[in-house]
């Protein structure tokens, strides 16, 4: 059964992080920042709603990152029970999609609560001041990719944020597997 996070709690403050990413640098909420926004997305290697959108969700941050928009994928899933989410695998499809973005291993779980996380994927969008300004979907799309010519929901937010430092009033949760918590 599909998970769905929560409606948008505008204004709501980034907690920050340290995580190790793929690459074997630490990373930070200071540093993945931009200077027109940021997106933070709880992602997975496994998830088939991630999968199925993988290549939009690349499109997307490539052209946030051109925006000046700040981004990074962090995987919080629980490995031990899922060993497809494992360092080793997010590197592997990391690499192998050339991801534009850091992605961070969230381990012990700490930051995938501190953001109230509930599925992958789940995005959170943040304007220049660290505010939340989205936490909707990517697209139409489900567990299989819609038509190519959806509206790009989380895009167009996005660079709104980036031009007026303000989400849309209207948002549409995004759906996915549930994050995977350990015991």
């Amino acid at each position: 059964m599909a998970a769905i996070p929560p409606v948008c709690d505008f204004d709501w403050v980034a907690p920050d992080f340290s995580l190790p990413g793929v690459d074997e640098r630490k990373f930070s909420l200071r540093t993945v920042k931009g200077s027109n926004g940021t997106l933070i997305m709880f992602i997975c290697n496994h998830c088939p709603y991630v999968l199925a959108v993988l290549d939009r969700i690349l499109r997307d941050c490539n052209d946030l990152i051109s925006a000046g928009i700040g981004v990074a994928a962090i995987s919080s899933n629980d490995v031990e029970a899922y060993p497809e989410d494992s360092f080793l695998n997010m590197r592997k499809l990391s690499e192998e999609n050339k991801f534009p973005f850091p992605y961070l291993y969230d381990e012990d779980q700490s930051v995938a609560r501190s953001y109230n996380a509930i599925c992958t994927p789940d995005f959170f969008g943040f304007n220049s001041d660290m505010g939340l300004q989205y936490r909707g979907r990517l697209d139409a799309s489900r567990k299989e990719a819609g038509p190519d010519n959806l509206r790009r929901d989380l895009y167009e937010a996005m660079t709104q944020v980036a031009r007026t430092g303000k989400g849309p009033k209207d948002q549409i949760s995004s759906m996915g597997c549930s994050i995977k918590w350990k015991e």
